[in-house]
């Protein structure tokens, strides 16, 4: 659940409205690609009232980047995430952090700080060199009971983003966090109806067919929990995915393979457009406190570097 903090001193500058938009567009490209990997986790916090009344520079609101012509697209994203705004907002209860301070380049940088303390990421406007990296060093200074000493200066650093090129860094660990995240949700899942109606949320880049509804909606309790299991790791081999790499297949997490030639007659289904197609690739999942396995038919989209999935249930042809 990365919890992404603007680093205040990045929209402390003064600079051309055009520059000042482009820097805008860079962060939010880079936000955006944090969200892809954790859409629900996502948070940004910045130190404004609301990310509405955010001052990207002097003489510069964010309601100028929004009244660009070309933002359109990355205004609308940027719209959905969920916004925390200010800082005090996600603060655990009680605390208030006033016994540590961070600096970088000899600077208060609040931001950083609370990113460092809340365990989350630094954002940064791309206005200044120095922001162009994907962790920065702060001096932290605590405040401490001794007489002598007064307080502690310690150097630590904090994960930062600043564009689409330092997100890469982070990937292992934002993704351990939306997996655990998922794990979580799956284990309470307890229908099929469920599980379809949180398909976006927990595996947001999988595609379904229409007609994939009926039979998720079939599910038996103790079919559920496998079926998400297996949704996972299907959401976590596409997302490693490069097809001009692995020009076949992803790196499946599990056994997955297409259907022997005999019984392929058997995976034909009706896809978005209407059209019947062959869904062949398929995952199989063992039932809780049963012996026969399902299984879950889809077809890839190497275009789109997904898949689209049209069945679930009791594998095809037995009774």
């Amino acid at each position: 659940m990365p919890q992404l903090f603007l680093n205040e001193k990045s929209c402390g500058t003064t600079a051309e409205p055009d520059r000042v938009n482009r820097a805008m567009s860079t962060m939010v490209e880079a936000v955006l690609a944090i969200a892809r990997e954790d859409p629900k986790g996502t948070a940004l916090v910045t130190q404004a009232s609301s990310l509405m009344a955010l001052q990207l520079a002097h003489g510069h609101p964010i309601s100028k980047w929004m009244g660009a012509p070309d933002t359109k697209d990355l205004r609308v994203l940027l719209k959905n995430l969920e916004d925390k705004s200010p800082y005090e907002t996600v603060f655990p209860a009680g605390e208030t952090f006033s016994d540590i301070a961070c600096r970088h380049d000899g600077d208060p940088v609040d931001g950083l700080r609370y990113a460092h303390l809340l365990g989350g990421i630094g954002i940064s406007l791309p206005l200044e060199a120095r922001w162009n990296a994907d962790t920065l060093a702060l001096v932290r200074e605590q405040l401490v009971d001794d007489e002598d000493t007064g307080s502690v200066l310690t150097e630590v650093e904090v994960r930062h983003v600043a564009g689409t090129e330092h997100v890469a860094p982070h990937l292992p660990w934002i993704r351990r966090g939306a997996d655990a995240g998922r794990q979580k949700a799956v284990q309470g899942l307890r229908s099929g109806a469920e599980l379809w109606r949180l398909r976006s949320d927990l595996f947001p880049l999988l595609q379904f067919t229409t007609l994939a509804e009926q039979h998720f909606t079939a599910l038996p309790e103790t079919w559920v929990r496998p079926v998400g299991e297996r949704l996972g790791e299907l959401q976590d081999a596409v997302g490693d995915w490069d097809p001009a790499l692995r020009p076949i297949c992803p790196q499946w997490r599990s056994d997955v393979r297409t259907e022997f030639e005999s019984r392929r007659r058997l995976c034909w289904f009706e896809d978005t457009d209407g059209e019947s197609r062959l869904f062949d690739w398929h995952s199989e999942f063992l039932p809780e406190r049963g012996r026969m396995p399902g299984r879950l038919h889809f077809r890839l989209l190497h275009e789109e570097r997904t898949l689209r999935i049209a069945y679930v249930g009791r594998k095809r042809g037995n009774r």
